[in-house]
Order: structure tokens, then C-alpha cells, then sequence
């Protein structure tokens, strides 16, 4: 009798093995998506801030996967969010300006996932059309319940969910966002203790309206410390995957509205313990924002609708040191003033293409009405600007820039008209325009004008509230779902 009960229990502990394993299998991660509201790739301490303090990040880059070359598609809020909930280019949302709704047959991918069994919620900034309302259960909007930071409803979200489910979270803060607002964390970082980047001026507004941003990013850091301990609560914390990232560069002047690296590129941090375990790694390959929601839904099992045009970075999870892209695009239009830029990225090299050459680039209008700003003008009127520093106020500015990223990360030495570089402008140039081609982009005569004069102030245009023709009405692009190249 004994033996019979021994073997029957040995015969039985594969097929109870297996069924535990496929158990394990079928579980759905959850998702959980951090985004910051103008925040550079190079705020995060774990990202070489020595200043601004991010334990709660830098905890999470140490045991996941930290991102170093991951772009986005606008340097502008609304354009960047539309374009990473959507999966498509700006220009491809019916978006593409800051403050212009996408149409309502629009799919975000939480909506994909809402119809898949998740329960999807958004808290904090919200800043997209009526087409992502659908996307969520719940959309916690008010700016009251959400407080200063956008950030006091996070934890709640979770406490309320239903347990049957899993879920989507797109946590949207409105820090680091200007203006900067009295908080529990204002006073955290000295203006005394901070030295400027050496493209804005070394002054007592600078450093007192940096701190004032560090500050935002420490209350930030401090919530998503929060969700994490919550999750760990509510023992769902290994399966799910966390991504930490912001939607545009910081509201300075040379970053915000930009299309070089300080505008484009994001922190980006994945952290997933069932999925890719919590040994610290980096990944250099070269990601998109449109990347985001065919990997979500890829790995919650969702068919990826041919709307989206971005790529599937799961391979990257099993192995960061994979390739993965060869170029990323992005575009910056509207956004307070005239504008219509695109760029092209590879590993080495950025090309921009400015279709407004005859305006400067001072950044968008709280930028210009910042301390920062006024520093920098008060150096303009004493002669003192150095040339990084003055770069913001050029104009004519070229047609054309071109930069060897690996030598010159600040991208300040534009080789574009160098003859060393032509075959290397050519082929960038070549690229981008196939991409635009082949995405419906155009460049119209008509764009919107500057709303405000470019200075400080706020002081209205004769064309403040009237928009221009939309880059995507010729080529019909928001039925456009060519991906372009990889």
C-alpha cells in the first residue's frame, strides 16, 4: 500500500510541475507607467545628476534595466503622450501640434488592453483627446484631488482596483512641470550646492530656478517610492513591469521644444522581476516612444493592430546587448511659436532638418519667461554670452545640423556644411526624407503662427488662438500606418 501511495505521488509530481509552471505562465504581467512632465534623460541621479536626489529611481534602475538611447517622437507634452498612447508618429495622430486633439477613431493601447481583461486607469496629467478617455476604466483628472504634483491619488488606484484583474496604470505627474509650487520636498536641493551646465549662465536665478526643479523631481521620486511599497504590499510587485520615463526635456532654454538629445531623449528604466529578473543591466540599443505600446501589448498577449508603427523591443528584455533599431525619427511643430523641425537619430549621429530656418530657438514660453532665461539676456546685454550659451538666440539659423553625438554629446558643433561629413549628411538626409514620404508628413505653407511675441511676458500675436493647416490634412497621415524604416 505504501509503495503504491510513494509511486503514484512520484508519477504525479511532473504533471502537478507542469501545471504550476503554465499556471506561472498564464498570469499576465501588470503595467505600470511613471511619466515625468519635462524631464531630461540626465535628471535621474542614477543617470549622473549629482544634485537633484532619486533614491526610489536609481533603486529601480539597479535592479532592472536601465535605458541609455531611448528618443522621443515631440519634444512638446501633448504630441509626446498622443504619439506614445497611439504607437504612431505625432504627425500620424492628428496631434502632432501641443494642444490639438487626435480624431476620435484614434486606439490607445491601454483600450486594447481594457478589452483584453485589464483594468486600466490614468492618474494625474491627463493632456489627450477624448479617443484615450476610452482607453481607461477610471480617468482621475482633477487637478485638486491630484494635488500640486499630480501624484496623491497613485497609491489609491491601487487600493481600489479589482483584484480579479490585471491591470495598467499610466501615472502622470505634472512635475517637474513649471511653475514650480511650495512643497514638502522645496528646500531639498541648495542653490549654493548647484553649478549650472555651462550652456546656461552661472547666476543666482539659475541655480535658485534649478533647485526649485530638483525639488519637483524629488517629490516625483518620493511617489513612485510610494506605488512600489504598495505593490510590495499587495504582493504583486515581481509581476510587474515598471517603466520610469518623462514625455519631453526640461523646461530650460537649449531642452524643451528642442529636437537634439536634451529635447528628445528620456530616462527610460524597466524593472520586472518575473520577467527579467533583478540583476542590474544597461542597454545602449536605440529605442523609440512608439516602441512602448507594441511591447506592452506583446508580452500581455494582444494582437498588435496595424495602426501602430512602432517596434517591439521584448527581445531587448531577454537580451539588452541585442541591436535593435538603426534609426529613430522625431518632430518638432507647433508648440507657443512657428516651428517644423524633423530629425533623424542613429547610434553616432543626429541630422536635424529645420524647415523655419529664419526664427531662434529660444525655447517655449515659460522657458523664455524663467530665471534662466532672464540670466542668460542679462549676459546678452553686457557681451558676456558664450557661444553654447548664445545658440539659443540664432537666427537665421541653418536649414540644416548635423552632429557626431559620440564626440560631441551636447551638440553644439554642427557639421552639416562640412565637407568631412557630407557623404554622412546625405545619407541622414536621404533617410529622413524617405521617412516623411512614406509616412504622409509635409511641410505646409501655412502653419500656425507665433501666439506670443518671443520674449518675455506672455505678450500676444495679432494670431494668438487661430491654427494654421495641420501637417497631417494633405496626405490624409492619420490613415497613414507606414512604419517607415527601422
Amino acid at each position: 500500500m505504501n509503495k503504491r501511495i510513494v509511486t503514484t505521488l512520484l508519477l504525479g509530481t511532473p504533471l502537478l510541475t507542469t501545471s504550476l509552471i503554465c499556471q506561472k505562465q498564464e498570469k499576465k504581467p501588470n503595467f505600470i507607467i511613471f511619466i515625468a512632465d519635462d524631464m531630461s534623460f540626465d535628471d535621474p541621479g542614477c543617470y549622473g545628476n549629482t544634485y537633484v536626489q532619486t533614491p526610489n529611481i536609481d533603486c529601480l534602475a539597479e535592479s532592472g534595466i536601465k535605458f541609455s538611447n531611448v528618443f522621443l517622437t515631440a519634444s512638446s507634452s501633448s504630441p509626446s503622450r498622443n504619439s506614445i498612447i497611439t504607437g504612431r508618429y505625432p504627425h500620424n495622430t492628428g496631434g502632432a501640434e501641443l494642444h490639438t486633439l487626435p480624431p476620435d477613431f484614434m486606439t490607445g493601447f491601454p483600450e486594447l488592453l481594457r478589452h483584453n481583461g485589464y483594468y486600466s486607469v490614468q492618474s494625474g496629467k491627463f493632456h489627450m483627446g477624448p479617443y484615450a478617455r476610452r482607453s481607461f476604466d477610471k480617468v482621475n483628472d482633477d487637478a485638486k484631488l491630484n494635488g500640486d504634483g499630480g501624484e496623491e491619488l497613485w497609491v489609491r488606484c491601487l487600493e481600489e482596483r479589482p483584484r480579479d484583474k490585471p491591470f495598467f496604470m499610466w501615472f502622470a505627474a505634472m512635475d517637474p512641470h513649471r511653475p514650480w509650487g511650495a512643497n514638502e520636498f522645496s528646500g531639498t536641493n541648495k542653490p549654493e550646492n548647484i553649478i549650472p551646465p555651462y550652456y546656461l549662465a552661472d547666476a543666482p536665478g539659475t541655480r535658485k530656478d534649478l533647485a526649485r526643479y530638483y525639488d519637483e523631481i524629488k517629490r516625483f521620486d518620493y511617489y513612485i517610492g510610494e506605488v512600489v511599497a504598495e505593490l510590495k504590499k499587495q504582493r504583486v510587485f515581481e509581476n510587474t513591469l515598471i517603466i520610469i520615463m518623462a514625455d519631453n526635456g526640461r523646461p530650460f532654454p537649449h531642452s524643451k521644444t528642442r529636437v537634439n538629445d536634451r529635447g528628445l531623449k528620456s530616462p527610460f528604466i524597466v524593472h520586472w522581476p518575473d520577467g527579467i529578473g533583478v540583476k542590474p543591466k544597461e542597454c545602449n540599443a536605440l529605442v523609440s516612444s512608439i516602441d512602448i505600446a507594441p511591447t506592452i501589448l506583446k508580452l500581455a498577449s494582444v494582437p498588435v493592430p496595424e495602426t501602430i508603427q512602432g517596434k517591439s523591443f521584448v527581445k531587448l528584455l531577454k537580451n539588452p546587448l541585442r541591436n535593435f533599431r538603426r534609426f529613430v525619427f522625431a518632430e518638432h511643430n507647433w508648440h507657443d511659436y512657428e516651428a517644423h523641425q524633423r530629425m533623424v537619430r542613429t547610434e553616432e549621429f543626429l541630422y536635424i532638418l529645420n524647415s523655419r530656418p529664419q526664427f531662434p530657438q529660444s525655447g517655449p514660453a515659460d522657458a523664455i519667461e524663467s530665471p534662466s532665461y532672464a540670466d542668460l539676456d542679462s549676459l546678452f546685454t553686457l557681451g558676456k554670452l558664450t557661444p553654447e550659451q548664445a545658440e539659443i538666440l540664432l537666427f537665421p539659423r541653418p536649414a540644416e545640423e548635423s552632429y557626431h553625438s559620440t564626440v560631441d554629446p551636447d551638440q553644439f558643433n554642427n557639421l552639416a556644411y562640412s565637407p568631412e561629413y557630407s557623404g554622412k549628411k546625405k545619407q541622414l538626409n536621404s533617410s529622413l526624407l524617405e521617412w516623411m514620404e512614406l509616412t504622409g508628413d509635409n511641410i505646409p505653407d501655412n502653419l500656425t503662427k507665433d501666439w506670443y511675441e518671443r520674449m518675455p511676458g506672455y505678450v500676444k500675436t495679432p494670431f494668438y488662438n487661430i491654427r494654421g493647416e495641420p501637417v497631417d490634412k494633405k496626405f490624409n497621415a492619420t490613415q497613414n500606418n507606414n512604419k517607415g524604416r527601422f
